[in-house]
């Protein structure tokens, strides 16, 4: 059986879950023991061991090319692609660290550190989240999602940090109707049923964490 080694509230970890998922493909996935290990780990039915996330995507387009994650227009798929790098890049560290990794366990993130949350880091972190979801809602009320009127692999990366996010319900979606009804999209996706189903010991996601609408 295929193995998914992984951090439960780490983005990279979330978008290879749903990467797996999207090429409809059998994956045990198992809470990694150690989290100062590089995450995440897939582990394929010959033996193959891919480190990291786009060793993971490298692999999954190679080896099972159905269900492709990025678009097959050349404009949508470097619009997919500039979205994939603004959700692993800017909106990992400008927002998602300065919240998440605050609030989660280290068990669950592979934060460096652990210590208590610092307040003022986490207030940045919504400052610069309420500006991620002005330019989310404008790309998905002018295109249908991201990149184009199909989801594909820059919906799944910005949505893999929305739900870390969305797990502590951080994210005012009140506020950003149009984000709000693309992300329901998304989760409302089979790929996303696992990670709506995640539970932190000790630590409850909000109440509206798994519905599919607010």
């Amino acid at each position: 059986m295929r193995r998914l080694i992984h951090l439960m509230l780490s983005p990279s970890c979330r978008l290879a879950r749903l990467m797996i998922a999207e090429k409809r493909v059998a994956c045990d996935a198992m809470q990694a023991e150690d989290s100062r290990n590089s995450m995440p780990v897939l582990t394929d039915l010959d033996g193959t061991r891919c480190e990291g996330v786009w060793a993971i995507l490298d692999h999954l387009e190679h080896h099972y090319p159905q269900h492709p994650l990025a678009p097959e227009d050349a404009n949508e798929r470097r619009a997919s692609l500039r979205w994939l790098d603004w959700a692993m890049g800017p909106l990992h560290e400008q927002v998602t660290m300065r919240i998440v990794y605050e609030k989660a366990g280290q068990r669950f993130t592979g934060s460096p550190a652990r210590r208590a949350p610092d307040m003022n880091i986490i207030r940045q972190g919504r400052e610069e989240l309420k500006l991620a979801l002005d330019e989310i809602g404008r790309a998905a009320e002018a295109n249908g999602n991201l990149a184009g009127r199909g989801a594909s692999l820059g919906d799944l990366a910005v949505a893999a940090h929305l739900s870390a996010l969305d797990y502590f319900g951080e994210v005012p979606w009140a506020d950003f109707p149009t984000a709000g009804e693309w992300y329901v999209r998304m989760k409302s996706r089979p790929s996303f049923r696992s990670l709506l189903a995640d539970r932190v010991p000790g630590q409850p996601p909000a109440s509206h964490y798994a519905e599919l609408d607010y």
